[in-house]
């Protein structure tokens, strides 16, 4: 009871503070509690000499009734009330259950996978882009044909001339393999440009530049949607510069598709240090998976 007439007491107070009534402003409590009349009559004093207000507030502002200020002050205690400021964050459903939570780990393993069927597509268009610098120094190391489309050609017309040039024909036998290498390398060749490794390997990493940065930041929003926090560590930082790499290995493309072989290495490079992140990102993120599935529940 004291308290409570206390903290009428008070808010009459500062409600009284607005407007310095002279009026004896009774708090509605008996017994124990006191009236704030005195105090008004302080007030008068204190108003027939001359208020405070440099400001000139008071003729702006018009007054605030004592209600109406109890009521300001309570709303304004509750509102920056603890209980107020702890409130429960939203419900994110399906979100923050098991389904949402698998969709990160599953996501990463087909990345994982696309990862190496990328590298895989980059390394065959690479390996069709110098095959045919490869044959063309094989065939520099060719000995004159005579006009012949081929060294067995050569070597059948030199064999069956009048007068056979020993020398000649030993040359064009010892150039046989070579030939027989330059068909090879011709035919690998034109397999790998009818399978199309280079558009294969744009499209797909592209895809996974995508979808590769996308679920990187779902999973943190799912981390943090489930526990309310992040938690730094290896898998988190192996995500991060997994990322990274990505994006520079991407910058690279323009400055490649002019021919050059720095942006190649770099490109090259940055995915071959993402392929190391990606396996320290797994093997990190195991243990953070089985947590999900003993902490959560479908759906």
């Amino acid at each position: 009871m004291i308290g409570r007439c206390i903290l009428l007491a008070t808010l009459t107070a500062s409600a009284s503070a607005f407007t310095l009534p002279s009026a004896s402003i009774s708090t509605g409590c008996k017994g124990s509690c006191f009236s704030v009349s005195k105090h008004s009559h302080d007030f008068e004093s204190v108003s027939s000499v001359g208020r405070f207000d440099p400001l000139k507030l008071s003729d702006e502002t018009p007054a605030m009734s004592p209600s109406k200020a109890a009521i300001t002050a309570i709303t304004a205690a509750l509102v920056s009330s603890p209980l107020a400021a702890n409130a429960a964050g939203p419900d994110w459903g399906i979100f923050e259950g098991r389904t949402g939570s698998l969709l990160h780990p599953i996501a990463m393993f087909g990345m994982a996978a696309m990862s190496a069927s990328t590298a895989l597509l980059g390394f065959q268009w690479r390996r069709q882009r110098t095959l045919g610098d490869e044959i063309s120094a094989l065939k520099k190391s060719l000995p004159d044909l005579s006009g012949a489309s081929s060294v067995s050609d050569a070597l059948a017309a030199a064999q069956s001339a009048e007068s056979v040039d020993s020398a000649y024909v030993a040359k064009l036998k010892a150039a046989l393999p070579i030939e027989s290498e330059i068909n090879a390398l011709t035919k690998e060749r034109k397999d790998l440009a009818s399978s199309g490794p280079r558009d294969k390997h744009f499209n797909q990493g592209s895809i996974l530049l995508f979808i590769g940065i996308a679920f990187a930041i779902e999973g943190p929003l799912n981390t943090y949607a489930r526990a309310g926090k992040l938690f730094p560590g290896p898998h988190l930082y192996a995500g991060a510069g997994l990322v990274v790499l990505w994006a520079l290995a991407a910058s690279m493309v323009p400055a490649m598709q002019k021919g050059n072989d720095t942006a190649r290495t770099v490109h090259i490079g940055a995915n071959l240090a993402g392929m190391g992140l990606f396996i320290w990102q797994i093997t990190s993120g195991i243990p953070i998976l089985l947590k999900v599935i003993e902490f959560t529940k479908w759906p």
